[in-house]
């Protein structure tokens, strides 16, 4: 087909041509024809009057500017249409932006195709070379990675909490109605579908502390610790002395004043700092839940010997983060999520992760995946981000709220689909002729 074919009408059929007949630059949904194959599964309307798609489409594509066609033509894939919807240049009819899910699971359906060259220099000529012309991006995003070298090396500290701060020191009140009060911005683990988000997250915590083997008077290091509730819950349910460090500074200010707040200031603490400038002293037992991801794959080595060194001999560490679902994906994060939520994000696959630690010199006893898991916990962020959505926006802005479901609900997508997974680790690290402790038998199961 002609890229200069009129666009479909809902009974699709070729619109007609204007008075006098002649025929304009093509329309935008002449655009989306030529860069889809197949039958849409969502209706695409735009600002031109042109629309493509069945008209009864529970799912509708609203392009609603000239720049949200730029956004789109300029960087094609994710990171287009997230500047496009960020900035309310494309709207998703028939979903709540907190909770887009349903779109994205339509929307992966679609098959992307580049047309012939000669078709696609027939189109940009028609629609002019100006076209080609980016945009500026939303304010919502980050800089792209070779930019970031002048806030230093990737995964260097001062690029690191520059990442840290993009992601974690958006708003408090943000993070309240979103997360729960448990503050807890890692994957809950459910008992039941029907588990609330907070016994989830409170069965996640005591999962933890079982399998760190967490008893009164221990000291207990939990890097990354966020909003500090692995500190808190240790300290009130099991009596632990723990610290907690992060390098939000935003997190450890809410942290502290909750620790005050519920009584704890006799046991736990949260300090403001980079991991790698924790206490040089040994703990009974450290815990890393959601930090692994930031640190960059090549520092692997580095960060499990740092947690290796925190331990004392037959002390347990749990490690727990977000992987590829193999060993053969690429580490570093596409474009939308690096740019909006997670700036120098990397993932490996958990044969990585595993090796990695045992090449650190700690024992690897236990591993666990809990993806299902996350995707449940992703659904009830949504929830709550629904609920709550004037407040959010009035917090953080439109744009930013339409960032947070875009990429909870996308998340809660991967984690369904096996595109990534959640694993938890329990390693130990041996005392002289590799004399441990650990038990014949896992001892937090039945």
């Amino acid at each position: 087909m002609s890229l200069t074919d009129r666009s479909q009408g809902a009974a699709g059929a070729p619109a007609p041509p204007p008075p006098g007949g002649r025929r304009r630059g093509p329309t935008v949904a002449d655009i989306v024809r030529a860069v889809t194959s197949g039958p849409l599964p969502v209706r695409v309307s735009a600002y031109d009057g042109s629309s493509i798609g069945p008209a009864d489409a529970g799912i509708t594509l609203s392009i609603r500017t000239e720049r949200g066609l730029s956004y789109l033509l300029t960087a094609p894939g994710d990171l287009g249409m997230a500047r496009a919807y960020v900035s309310g240049d494309l709207a998703i009819e028939g979903v709540h932006p907190g909770d887009p899910y349903e779109a994205l699971r339509v929307l992966a359906g679609v098959r992307m195709r580049a047309p012939a060259l000669a078709d696609g220099l027939a189109l940009v000529r028609e629609l002019g070379w100006e076209r080609l012309l980016p945009p500026p991006a939303p304010p919502q995003e980050a800089r792209p990675r070779w930019k970031r070298i002048v806030a230093g090396l990737r995964h260097s500290r001062t690029r690191d909490s520059s990442a840290i701060s993009h992601h974690y020191d958006v708003s408090n009140a943000f993070y309240e109605r979103v997360l729960g009060p448990s503050m807890t911005y890692t994957c809950a683990v459910y008992r039941s579908p029907d588990d609330t988000l907070e016994q989830a997250q409170a069965n996640k915590y005591d999962l933890v502390a079982g399998k760190l083997a967490l008893r009164p008077g221990m000291r207990l290091l939990d890097v990354g610790c966020g909003w500090g509730g692995m500190v808190r819950h240790a300290a009130r349910e099991y009596g632990v002395k723990a610290l907690g460090v992060t390098l939000s500074r935003a997190q450890a200010q809410w942290a502290q004043a909750a620790i005050e707040r519920e009584g704890l200031s006799g046991l736990a603490q949260v300090r403001h700092l980079d991991y790698r400038d924790a206490p040089r002293e040994q703990f009974d037992a450290v815990s890393s839940i959601g930090l692994t991801e930031h640190i960059g794959v090549r520092n692997y080595p580095a960060y499990f010997g740092f947690l290796r060194d925190r331990l004392r001999p037959g002390a347990r560490l749990l490690n727990h983060c977000i992987t590829r679902a193999d060993n053969r994906a690429p580490h570093r994060s596409g474009a939308f999520i690096d740019r909006y939520v997670f700036p120098d994000g990397e993932l490996a696959g958990p044969g990585r992760v595993i090796s990695e630690i045992h090449d650190a010199g700690l024992e690897v006893h236990h591993e666990e995946n809990l993806r299902q898991h996350y995707a449940l916990t992703l659904a009830a962020w949504c929830r709550n981000l629904v609920e709550h959505w004037d407040f959010c926006v009035a917090e953080v802005g439109a744009g930013t709220a339409r960032v947070w479901g875009l990429y909870m609900a996308g998340s809660r997508l991967a984690f369904e689909r096996n595109g990534i997974q959640l694993h938890q680790v329990v390693a130990t690290r041996n005392g002289p002729d590799a004399v441990n402790g650990y038990p014949l038998r896992p001892d937090w199961l039945p």
